[in-house]
């Protein structure tokens, strides 16, 4: 037990209030804002220029973002400009006289044809002839047979084998009647009728003669162009140009002053403001019983036991899947020894090249199967056969 002294009331404040004090302030207030206006002149009630009239100004050479208040442009017509040039001109183009002899002649006997020579037509009737030909009946194709089983023994739970086994074609013996000779006409010659007459002959054919006769040209004064029509424009005090080329379109910039009012208010001096006044706290001394420890909590930590054990997980799941393959059905001995060729020269032992599959021949197949990511199986499938280059 303890003496200590014991809050009775806690320590306090109270709040005294001192009013705000106000005084009266004038202030000048922005109404409206000045503003810049394109305009048609600088007087008073003048029209705005319009979107066109800038434009114009604009590709006239006039920088209208640089312009100040109370500039002024106009636009002068400048008409396209001409020059003389002297230019010489067909007058009589070139031309040719023609005169002409007449012609000579003189009276000759010549064969005259009085019939003309003619063909008769004969015809000749068609030949035949007996000719047999093979035809296929069933063309050559493939069907898939049950295979009696693979090269090397497997066990039942493989599946089906399938082969793909290739059946000839059958023909068939028939007889047909072919044209030997077309029938045809054959011509025979009528031999054309002459008799001598006498007629006029041409000795020597009039005669042309041409005389060239040059063409004639003049000297003239041909008006060319030497620059276009153009709008130019430019500041009004800029004599560069007479006052006759104006075309009275002109813009001004034109400014309006900003507007003010002056507003009188009343606004606190000195605000209202309080202060505290502190109120201090009473006591009185009692015995009281006082904690001298607390209470404690002891953790003790056991240590975890453990056991190894060995599990199996699921890689993948299990499959069925078809495989073309090697089986009886669809290989030779000849075949087996070319693949175990191919494995030798890869530098995959498969043993002694016998064109029989043995243990040693599919122990080479399998690891070059693995080097070469193929399908790795108990039987030769058709992947490992062309990857090897193996012609079946």
């Amino acid at each position: 037990m303890v003496t200590e002294q014991v809050l009775v009331s806690d320590a306090d404040y109270r709040i005294e209030t001192q009013p705000a004090t106000y005084r009266t302030e004038s202030e000048r207030r922005l109404v409206s804002a000045g503003s810049t206006h394109w305009m048609t002149s600088l007087d008073r009630g003048a029209a705005p220029a319009s979107h066109e009239l800038l434009t114009a100004a604009k590709n006239g050479g006039i920088d209208l973002d640089g312009a100040t208040p109370g500039m002024c442009y106009h636009e002068h017509y400048m008409p396209a400009k001409y020059e003389y040039e002297d230019e010489t001109v067909l007058v009589k183009g070139a031309y040719e006289t023609v005169s002409v002899s007449k012609p000579e002649y003189r009276m000759v006997e010549k064969q005259v044809l009085v019939k003309e020579a003619s063909k008769v037509l004969k015809t000749v009737p068609a030949q035949y002839s007996t000719e047999t030909e093979q035809l296929i009946d069933v063309a050559a194709h493939t069907i898939w047979k049950k295979g009696t089983g693979p090269i090397q023994k497997i066990d039942e739970a493989t599946g089906e084998i399938m082969c793909l086994v290739e059946v000839p074609a059958t023909y068939k013996t028939v007889s047909r009647r072919v044209l030997a000779s077309p029938a045809m006409t054959q011509e025979i010659d009528v031999p054309a009728v002459y008799k001598t007459v006498q007629v006029r002959e041409l000795v020597s054919g009039a005669q042309e003669t041409r005389n060239e006769v040059p063409a004639a040209y003049d000297t003239v004064k041909v008006k060319k162009q030497v620059s276009d029509v153009a709008f130019v424009w430019h500041e009004v005090h800029n004599k560069e140009h007479p006052a006759a080329t104006r075309t009275g379109n002109k813009i001004c910039l034109t400014e309006k002053a900003a507007v003010y009012e002056t507003v009188t208010s009343t606004v606190v001096d000195t605000p209202a403001s309080s202060h505290r006044v502190e109120v201090p706290a009473v006591y009185k001394t009692v015995e009281v019983s006082k904690l001298v420890s607390q209470a404690q909590e002891v953790r003790e930590e056991i240590p975890a036991e453990y056991n190894t054990v060995v599990s199996q997980e699921l890689e993948t799941e299990g499959f069925m899947e078809w495989r073309s393959i090697l089986c009886k059905t669809n290989m030779t001995a000849s075949t087996v020894a070319d693949i175990q060729r191919a494995l030798m020269q890869r530098e995959y032992n498969p043993g002694v090249i016998d064109g029989v599959i043995g243990l040693d021949t599919i122990g080479a197949m399998n690891a070059f199967q693995r080097d070469n990511s193929l399908p790795v199986d108990k039987y030769i499938n058709m992947e490992t056969v062309k990857a090897l280059g193996v012609d079946l």
